[in-house]
């Protein structure tokens, strides 16, 4: 089985990752852990989480970081930043989105990558934030094994973090995808009974 590690914050945007979570779950292949640097943490809706794992004493293996935003990315953990650097020099998928990715400009690990985020000129006093690669005003972006996206894209990053990890056949995802965004009944007039 698959381990897929979300990487939730005190204040964490609970919406931002949950259509990725639940499908990943949902798969048999597949399983959802949560991972901190505190033993509980409460989203910005007050959803209190119990973490499966602390930064620093994570799974040996896993397959997949998602890291989600909200709003304690500006604050600064030793241990957070050894295991995303451990998960980037490692190969990981790494998703990120909102705050997450500002955390991921601060810390440079988005310099060799095409990405996107809220608004780069939030980051022009990141030391560290020193891209060859390009920032593209899009809601999503995916270059290579890592996939980045604005606060407002939550389905976007979930189509392009399935994509990157080959979850299912691209038209599958596309219409899991046209169903999340534009609703059943529009999903019935695109493909009628068809799931």
């Amino acid at each position: 089985m698959k381990t897929a590690l979300f990487l939730v914050l005190d204040q964490y945007a609970d919406w931002e990752g949950a259509y990725l979570a639940s499908m990943l779950n949902e798969d048999a292949d597949w399983q959802v852990k949560t991972v901190s640097v505190k033993h509980s943490v409460t989203s910005i809706g007050g959803f209190t989480t119990l973490v499966d794992y602390l930064a620093g004493a994570e799974p040996e293996e896993y397959h997949l970081l998602v890291m989600v935003g909200g709003n304690s990315w500006h604050e600064d953990w030793p241990e957070l930043t050894q295991f995303v650097k451990q998960a980037f020099d490692n190969g990981i998928p790494v998703g990120a989105i909102c705050g997450a990715v500002d955390y991921l400009a601060r810390k440079g690990f988005l310099n060799d990558v095409d990405h996107t985020g809220n608004d780069v000129s939030n980051w022009a006093d990141f030391r560290n934030y020193e891209p060859s690669g390009s920032f593209l005003h899009e809601q999503a972006v995916q270059d290579g094994r890592v996939v980045t996206a604005n606060g407002t894209a939550p389905v976007a990053f979930t189509h392009l973090v399935l994509e990157m990890i080959d979850f299912a056949p691209p038209e599958k995802l596309e219409k899991d995808m046209f169903m999340i965004q534009y609703g059943m009944y529009r999903f019935m007039e695109m493909y009628g009974g068809d799931e």
